[in-house]
């Protein structure tokens, strides 16, 4: 980690101005450690119609006026939604901007009164599940199918 310093962000709503940035943001890190893959890029390229449309949320969190990192809240089912596409930009990384998105991903999911969060990763982002953990998320049984080939971890949060 470069530092532990924090650089307080803005979590903002989604905005289309700002879905560009959606898709760079997940890209940069997807092409670093594994692959696009189609859902992915479904996912990416038309976030409005397969997140926001579909009864989910995205943010982002902003630093002056730059976007620093995103996520995403993938409706699976009523009260019941997966934390997705979160990605901090590497210039903004070591300085905390992916555990003040978490912290605020989990209290909107509690004001909304949803059951769980769950979430796909694989092991090798270890900072990343680390951070999870912290943060009260617990591994569970990961489907023989699971939406991303490069997943090999299933995390839920129960609210």
């Amino acid at each position: 980690m470069k530092n532990s310093k924090i650089m307080k962000a803005s979590i903002i709503p989604f905005d289309s101005k700002y879905a560009k940035d959606f898709a760079r943001l997940n890209i940069e890190w997807l092409e670093k450690y594994f692959v696009v893959e189609p859902l992915d890029k479904e996912l990416l390229e038309q976030c409005e119609e397969t997140i926001i449309n579909k009864g989910g949320y995205i943010f982002f969190a902003k630093v002056d006026e730059e976007i620093a990192g995103t996520f995403s809240l993938i409706k699976i089912e009523n009260g019941v939604y997966e934390l997705g596409k979160m990605a901090v930009s590497p210039k903004f990384q070591g300085y905390k901007i992916g555990q003040q998105l978490l912290e605020y991903c989990i209290n909107f999911s509690k004001k909304q009164d949803w059951k769980k969060l769950i979430l796909y990763s694989n092991r090798i982002l270890e900072n990343a599940i680390y951070i999870y953990s912290k943060f009260g998320f617990k591994e569970i049984p990961l489907e023989d199918n699971p939406l991303y080939k490069r997943s090999n971890i299933k995390m839920e949060l129960l609210l």
